[in-house]
């Protein structure tokens, strides 16, 4: 399913939010969800401070009546943000002059500390960053979405639920074998994507031929898991007959394998 076939449906689930905001909200937050499956990190970035920007100018405009134009940079994120939650009690709701603010700080906060969409960040960017990232943004969409349609938060975030950007999995685990889906892969790069699968252990090289489906597991000894050793792809030991993917071999995987 791609984001263009989404946008609809969030659009009219976010009819009560104006357009000059709803637009990009919707854009910002369907390229997120996109680059994070992709594991594209400065590309989930750049869509989360997009993201946090147009929910701060909106509460802005919702809370105090004014906004920061659209073109014109916003000096201090956390300094705006505090702003709202410092608005008298009967600006806006709890969840719009506090809880939502306080939300988008986090979430800014992040991706500048997390080296995500622009430079000179303090931390390399990981997925567990990335997934933590895109939940708070789905927290945040289900607010927006029960404020201003007038659902419950469970049906809003059945509604979020629904918006599954669908991506055919690298590998599929089924009746305790793996597989590579990836079409037209030598038996080398299945043999990697397959034990980049189970990064935190080891494989018995018999199960990792099963999986390939090589017919012949003395020449995938010396065929295939040979030449990866020995170019430090991989870490075979003899001894137990179990195969470790090594750093080395991660990153080709992550270079060439899963773009």
């Amino acid at each position: 399913m791609s984001t263009k076939s989404l946008s609809p449906v969030l659009d009219n689930a976010l009819a009560g939010i104006p357009k000059t905001f709803r637009t990009r909200l919707i854009k910002s937050y369907l390229d997120l969800k996109k680059n994070a499956l992709e594991s594209r990190h400065d590309g989930a970035g750049i869509a989360v401070g997009k993201f946090c920007e147009t929910s701060l100018r909106f509460l802005q405009n919702k809370i105090l009546g004014a906004y920061t134009p659209f073109g014109t940079p916003i000096p201090n994120f956390p300094d705006e943000c505090r702003k709202l939650v410092t608005s008298p009690i009967t600006s806006g709701t709890e969840s719009e002059r506090i809880i939502l603010p306080r939300a988008l700080v986090f979430l800014y906060t992040m991706r500048n500390k997390r080296d995500l969409g622009h430079a000179g960040g303090d931390v390399d960017a990981n997925s567990i960053d990335i997934a933590a990232m895109t939940k708070l943004a789905d927290w945040i969409i289900c607010e927006l979405i029960r404020l201003y349609h007038g659902l419950s938060l469970e049906e809003a975030q059945d509604i979020v639920d629904g918006l599954a950007i669908r991506q055919l999995p690298t590998i599929w685990e089924v009746a305790g074998k793996k597989r590579v889906l990836k079409d037209g892969l030598a038996a080398k790069d299945e043999s990697l994507l397959l034990l980049y699968s189970c990064a935190d252990s080891s494989v018995f090289i018999g199960d990792l031929c099963e999986w390939v489906e090589y017919s012949n597991p003395g020449v995938f000894k010396s065929k295939v898991i040979g030449p990866l050793h020995k170019a430090r792809l991989l870490e075979f030991d003899r001894e137990t007959e179990s195969i470790t993917l090594s750093p080395k071999g991660a990153a080709h995987v992550e270079d060439n394998l899963l773009k």
